[in-house]
């Protein structure tokens, strides 16, 4: 719409100058017309027009404030991308020595299952040590008392005398065979028979009370074994909890990071398509403009040519040197305002690049961010 309005404002400038200086006098000067000479020598482009154009020293200012601009913002951005690279890797070292750590407590862990294990198997080794050192007194005392119940058949000879390395008897018995002896033998032996039956029931005492001990050992076993298996149970339970939970906490973590990309990347589609959109409808104004302006000056062209031809008729073909005057005055006045209007198209065509430009790096910006 600047573009229609400055065209229009140039073309009603140009005609209440024509008014004005009288325009209604001679339009041929030295035998060729205007409309003749903007046919044979048409006017270069806008781009044309601003390549040759010198840079002012407020556009250089300006672009070298953009560019410092720019260059403090890109040292910024990799400072930040430094920090961030740091930050990953401090964050990568960390979980790494701690899935090293974890790694260490689970071998300690097995190590620690594996000597109570070993300390189970110790302990009934030495529960079976026990009972066959009980077992092994027990018959002990069961062959002293079949070694006496021998002697005590058999009897010994004169001068014999019998000494118990473990029990001694209380004097030292001198057995001799004499008459005597046949007669005592029935009550020897029912002697002997209660000794015999006083003996296997201290040796039955000594075998409950050694299978007791034997069981009261085997029940602490059992009992320590089930405790320290509740024990381990109980803090592999633990471990796996905690296990789940930092799962858990990861998986939260991923998935709100997810939604927040998709988030980002649907903001960026969607300012990428409006933007899209509101330049493919600048771009169809800008045509429709252009082929409207272009009507218009066609259009002023032939109206041009008619007055022209007109004014021809009219005057005559010798104009005086005010005239000519007055017209190079009114080319003159053209001149200007067409550099006025070049110079309003330049800062157009400036503005609208740097607004391309800004389009263009917010994108890029957009894009940098959903790839990170």
């Amino acid at each position: 719409m600047n573009v229609s309005f400055l065209f229009s404002h140039r073309l009603t400038a140009i005609s209440k100058h024509e008014a004005a200086s009288g325009i209604s006098s001679p339009t041929r000067w030295k035998g060729v017309s205007f409309s003749d000479s903007v046919q044979s020598t048409p006017l270069p482009s806008v781009k044309d027009r601003v390549a040759v154009l010198c840079p002012s020293q407020e556009l250089l200012e300006y672009y070298q404030k953009k560019m410092s601009e720019c260059e403090a913002e890109n040292e910024g951005l990799l400072q930040k991308l430094e920090l961030y690279k740091e930050t990953c890797k401090g964050q990568h070292k960390l979980e790494w020595d701690l899935q090293q750590r974890e790694e260490e407590i689970a071998e300690l862990q097995k190590a620690l299952s594996d000597m109570q294990v070993c300390l189970f198997q110790e302990r009934e080794h030495v529960l079976r040590l026990y009972s066959e050192n009980d077992r092994l007194r027990i018959r002990e005392l069961e062959d002293k008392k079949k070694i006496q119940n021998l002697l005590a058949l058999v009897g010994t000879d004169s001068g014999e005398v019998t000494y118990f390395y473990k029990e001694p008897p209380n004097k030292v018995s001198n057995l001799c065979n004499d008459s005597k002896g046949s007669r005592r033998k029935p009550a020897m032996r029912e002697k002997e028979k209660a000794e015999q039956q006083q003996r296997d029931m201290q040796t039955l005492i000594l075998q409950v009370e050694a299978l007791q001990a034997q069981l009261e050992e085997q029940t602490r076993l059992s009992r320590e074994q089930v405790s320290g298996l509740m024990e381990e149970r109980q803090i592999h339970m633990e471990e796996v909890q905690v296990h789940h939970q930092r799962h858990r906490d990861r998986i939260t973590e991923l998935t709100k990071s997810l939604h927040h990309t998709q988030e980002l990347l649907y903001e960026s589609t969607k300012d990428f398509l409006q933007l899209k959109f509101e330049n493919q409808n600048k771009e169809t104004s800008w045509m429709l403009e252009k082929d409207h302006l272009m009507s218009k000056i066609k259009q002023y062209r032939m109206q041009c040519k008619k007055r022209e031809d007109k004014l021809g008729k009219v005057w005559p073909v010798h104009e005086s040197h005010h005239n000519q005057n007055e017209y190079i005055k009114s080319l003159k006045d053209k001149l200007v305002q067409e550099k006025r209007l070049s110079n309003m198209y330049q800062e157009q065509c400036i503005s609208l690049e740097e607004e391309l430009a800004r389009i263009r790096e917010e994108e890029e910006v957009r894009r940098e961010i959903f790839k990170v």
